[in-house]
């Protein structure tokens, strides 16, 4: 009797089957709760100054402690996602969200209301690297670009619209309503996610390398606390000199990588770092580390360009980028076709040299540029982000084993904070020298920033200008055989 065809010599499907479309619908859903609440913060600081009577230096932590949690959590997300199963992640990413946003809602003092930003950026370190993982292991080769593209929507609209949908709220509700309306949200999710979400891994019995989660909190943490105290040491002197925490972090991630090679050897690192024998893999990571700094850096000074220099409302310069956002957003789909057809460097080249040519064009804005300008520079670097971030997300995981998805995934998260910590470092740092040497000779304030704005775009273009080679060097992983051997 002829033997049916065994299922890995079956034609892949050009559709993905109704559990899988529900589970990966799923999560960018809550990617896309989590990732709007980190960004609708910046426009409620100044509620919350007023409300709770605090400084600015102060209030800052709000964003600071989450972007500390998530840069010590995101590493060990790679052993957590190995560890448990997915619903059991999912589940524990969604309650610790839960809890934190409660907490955040009823908090009295502001102490409080930072605890419970630190309790909702565990969930969300974890959402992201889950959310990579599970596609690379649901979704076929052929499909994962268009894929990915949508994780690009996620990524993109989020905070695009944030400082809108803040707005929104604080017009008719205090500082509290943010995590009010946003606390329904995730619960449903988290209900759905109980019920319906399905365990496509095999967890594995795994021990924590206790010294190895020390190391990579004081080297991440470090790195960003020490970064972050850069771009404010030059609005006031911060308490601590910001290349303390640097050199802590440096040393603490010597270390850290020293004791993962040899955890490797027996599959017990709690970051891989066998994900780096792949070429691919690391070229794409240093360009997501340079693409990522340009975007950040991007988002810090031109709210501040168009306020202080353009002297336009706050909400006027919210729904001035939301335009940018929307249509990196609205291209993802888009460029994962492409990829799917084309492979990334049809993409990745085209889209680092328009990144390039924008930023170029910025550095031309003055005191007089009009508010349209801004609006057209804007989109033109997202439509070059958007060609490059989802070829680079599927390249880099695609060219690693199914066993290191998890730890390519958390590689991947670890350096977008690094890159928004690094990215807002540079370019406020290089803007506010600028900003006070002009000033100090006389010129105007709204000139002498918009010189200091020009100027930090001017190491971003050469930044994106040293990415283009690079770029071309990104290769499709059904192309390349350098996916990383064994130990």
């Amino acid at each position: 009797m002829t033997q049916p065809a065994p299922p890995a010599l079956q034609p892949p499907s050009e559709r993905l089957d109704p559990r899988t479309r529900l589970v990966i619908t799923l999560l960018l859903a809550s990617a896309f709760v989590l990732i709007l609440n980190e960004t609708i913060m910046g426009v409620a600081l100044s509620h919350i100054m007023s409300a709770l009577r605090i400084q600015a230096a102060t209030a800052q932590w709000v964003t600071t402690a989450f972007m500390l949690t998530m840069a010590v959590v995101i590493p060990v997300t790679g052993f957590l996602l190995q560890r448990l199963s997915t619903r059991t992640i999912y589940c524990a990413a969604m309650i610790s969200f839960s809890v934190g946003t409660l907490i955040c809602a009823i908090a009295p003092d502001f102490g409080i209301l930072v605890g419970g930003r630190v309790v909702q950026a565990i969930g969300t370190a974890i959402m992201m690297p889950l959310l990579m993982t599970t596609v690379m292991q649901l979704v076929p080769p052929l499909r994962r670009g268009r894929v990915m593209g949508n994780i690009s929507i996620v990524m993109s609209v989020a905070p695009a619209i944030g400082p809108a949908v803040s707005g929104l709220i604080l017009s008719v509700l205090d500082w509290r309503g943010l995590f009010w309306v946003v606390l329904p949200l995730v619960l449903t999710m988290l209900v759905i996610g109980i019920l319906r979400v399905p365990n496509v891994t095999e967890p594995r019995k795994l021990r924590l390398d206790a010294p190895s989660v020390g190391l990579s909190g004081l080297g991440f943490g470090g790195l960003i606390f020490g970064l972050s105290s850069i771009g404010e040491s030059v609005y006031h002197p911060p308490a601590v000199a910001p290349a303390v925490p640097i050199a802590v972090g440096v040393v603490s991630l010597v270390l850290f990588v020293l004791r993962q090679r040899v955890l490797q050897r027996t599959d017990e690192a709690l970051l891989d770092l066998r994900t780096f024998t792949s070429r691919t893999f690391t070229f794409s990571v240093l360009l997501m580390l340079v693409l990522m700094g340009a975007l950040f850096g991007t988002i810090i000074l031109l709210p501040l360009y168009l306020q202080d220099a353009l002297h336009l409302e706050s909400l006027q310069t919210g729904l001035l980028l939301v335009p940018g956002g929307l249509t990196m957003g609205l291209l993802g789909p888009i460029v994962g076709r492409l990829f799917d057809r084309w492979g990334p460097r049809p993409l990745v080249v085209p889209g680092c040299t328009l990144v390039a040519i924008s930023m170029g064009l910025m550095t031309q804005l003055d005191e007089r540029s009009h508010p349209g300008t801004v609006l057209a520079l804007h989109v033109l670097l997202s439509i070059g982000l958007a060609l490059t971030f989802t070829p680079l997300f599927t390249s880099a995981l695609g060219s690693l084993r199914p066993q290191l998805y998890s730890h390519g995934s958390a590689t991947i998260g670890t350096v977008q904070q690094l890159a928004g910590a690094a990215g807002t470092a540079l370019f406020v740092v290089l803007m506010v020298t600028r900003q006070v040497t002009l000033e100090a000779t006389g010129a105007p304030t709204e000139a002498a920033l918009a010189e200091g704005v020009s100027g930090a775009f001017v190491a971003g273009a050469a930044l994106a200008a040293l990415a283009i080679p690079i770029a071309a060097m990104i290769r499709k992983p059904d192309e390349v055989a350098d996916a990383p051997v064994g130990h």
